[in-house]
């Protein structure tokens, strides 16, 4: 097996595994996807019905396994013709292709040391230290010849990663009557968290929000800077009790009417494709909201297989192995970075008892 040599020759990668949430193919997956999914967090089943019924408006089907497909075909076909000579192999956390079956397939591939390309730009516990733990659970499954994974960076401010929703956004604006501009307002949304989540201890706890605001400022400053624009939250699950990050996009889209406003282009920047987050929190219920308050609504589109995401990708493996890779970091803010997380990293704060 091909491998390649990382920063200052001290080792070696053989393949790259991009790593996702999952998502139910059928309509018999979809409980036990959302089981998974929620296990020990004492989600009421009332809530696992209800969301289960998302899905099977869709069918049962997720749109996220076949854009993972989709995904993973175009990474193939970049790194190939950009001499990047690395297996790309697929493994979600919540359903088939399991994990551990993938880390298990390298295994038996050969592969001894793997870089992982997680889907999601941001910081915080779901959205990287769980990954952290479930690549650590897969391989522990798999036993002492699992091949060594190393999480590479958040891309929160990636050029790759913030420009195709910037021209997202531009598109979305211009199907709003121009008429209406004076009125049109400019939301950004991201999944909500528990607030303990959101304010995780450690070395980079915390970060979720920061970063979520540093993606929004970039992508309004470039997009539509005459706007005035807000940060606000979705798809929130989870017990009743347990605070979580603030307000949800149809409350605000309520305040926002009150306000005067007439039309808002919504911008999920906390997502790198339409998942079912997207295409029935935001393009079922949210914008059935907006019909309801006689709001013009534009959702604007996702990174999904946008070239300047794929190439990010590249570009992140990149900057780990080659022996300049700081000098080939892309960015667009200013807040902290790190290529690796230690192992204290993003520990949820304890909720008060």
């Amino acid at each position: 097996m091909a491998s390649v040599t990382g920063k200052n020759g001290a080792m070696a990668y053989d393949a790259v595994v991009l790593v996702s949430f999952g998502g139910p193919e059928g309509p018999d997956d979809v409980m036990p996807f959302l089981q998974n999914v929620t296990r020990g967090r004492g989600v009421p089943p009332e809530r696992l019905a209800e969301v289960a019924e998302h899905y099977q408006h869709f069918g049962g089907i997720s749109p996220i396994n076949q854009q993972c497909r989709d995904l993973l075909a175009a990474i193939r076909t970049d790194f190939a013709a950009n001499g990047l000579d690395l297996p790309v192999y697929w493994g979600n956390r919540n359903w088939e292709p399991m994990l551990a079956d993938t880390v298990a397939q390298m295994r038996d591939d050969g592969v001894r040391r793997a870089l992982a390309f997680v889907t999601s730009a941001f910081g915080g516990y779901s959205s990287c230290r769980q990954y952290q733990e479930d690549i650590t659970a897969a391989r522990a499954a798999v036993g002492p010849a699992a091949p060594v994974i190393e999480k590479l960076r958040q891309f929160w401010d990636h050029p790759g990663f913030v420009e195709p929703h910037v021209d997202a956004v531009r598109s979305a604006l211009a199907q709003l009557d121009p008429a209406r501009r004076d009125s049109t307002r400019l939301v950004f949304t991201a999944h909500s968290v528990p607030m303990s989540a959101a304010d995780s201890a450690g070395p980079h706890g915390g970060r979720y929000t920061a970063q979520l605001a540093e993606t929004a400022r970039l992508v309004h400053a470039a997009a539509a800077p005459e706007l005035p624009y807000d940060l606000v939250w979705q798809s929130r699950s989870g017990p009743p009790h347990v605070p979580w990050l603030e307000p949800d996009i149809n409350d605000h889209l309520e305040t926002l009417a009150e306000q005067g406003v007439t039309a808002v282009v919504v911008s999920p920047i906390g997502f790198v494709s339409d998942h079912l987050e997207v295409v029935w929190d935001l393009d079922t219920e949210a914008l059935e909201t907006a019909k309801r308050l006689g709001m013009d609504f534009v959702r604007a589109a996702t990174p999904g297989t946008d070239p300047r995401y794929v190439t990010m990708v590249r570009e992140l493996v990149r900057e780990r192995i080659d022996p300049d890779g700081a000098q080939l970091r892309r960015r667009l803010g200013q807040l902290p970075m790190w290529d690796t997380c230690p192992t204290v990293c993003c520990v949820p704060a304890r909720r008060p008892s």
